[in-house]
């Protein structure tokens, strides 16, 4: 199987690579258009800020490629919230292939919850096979200011402040906002599931 990342400024691809190999998998790290077209699977990953990574991407009509792709394509984290219409970090138009907004958390006084979320949190409401063999209320390992409103493409449910979306699909895209290569035995079987069961 044909597999990449794509390489670009936020991407957290080495943590990414570790994974794939400790569930037998080995894959590309390229942002050549043609060996990304040419996948089978494709992984989005992402750590970093909004508007410089869409400036990046824009610069090199990555972001056009990505949203054209007709193979199954993983998000994660900043990747997922790229592929959502628009996130409030630096007023940020982004890839709209999910119709979500992406919006800043906003702890109610008293509430105890830091922003960023740092750390462990369950996943529930778990839908589509990219869960196959995943238990509800799994926990999974976020690291995040902003989130991904709940609607019509949420597959997963995280609560920290409000219930968001920790999980998206449309179509051949799918995006986790937890990192599922820093996610232990519930993140490679979620790897496990995009690579033999999407």
């Amino acid at each position: 199987m044909n597999i990449v990342i794509i390489k670009y400024n936020a991407g957290n691809i080495q943590s990414v690579q570790y994974a794939l190999e400790r569930i037998g998998a080995s894959a590309i790290v390229t942002d050549d258009p043609e060996a990304i077209a040419s996948a089978d699977k494709v992984i989005f990953p992402g750590v970093g800020e909004a508007s410089t990574a869409m400036e990046y991407l824009r610069a090199r009509q990555l972001d056009r490629l990505i949203s054209g792709l007709q193979q199954p394509v993983l998000g994660i984290c900043l990747g997922m919230q790229l592929m959502c219409a628009y996130s409030e970090e630096n007023n940020t138009s982004c890839m709209g292939i999910f119709d979500e907004t992406v919006r800043l958390f906003q702890p109610q006084p008293g509430g105890g919850e830091k922003v960023p979320q740092i750390g462990w949190n369950t996943i529930f409401n778990l839908k589509t096979k990219l869960f196959d063999a995943v238990t509800e209320n799994s926990f999974c390992y976020f690291v995040h200011g902003y989130y991904a409103s709940l609607g019509e493409h949420t597959i997963a449910t995280t609560d920290y402040v409000l219930p968001y979306s920790s999980a998206l699909h449309k179509q051949n895209f799918y995006g986790t906002q937890f990192h599922p290569e820093k996610s232990a035995g519930v993140g490679e079987q979620i790897l496990k599931n995009f690579l033999e069961k999407i």
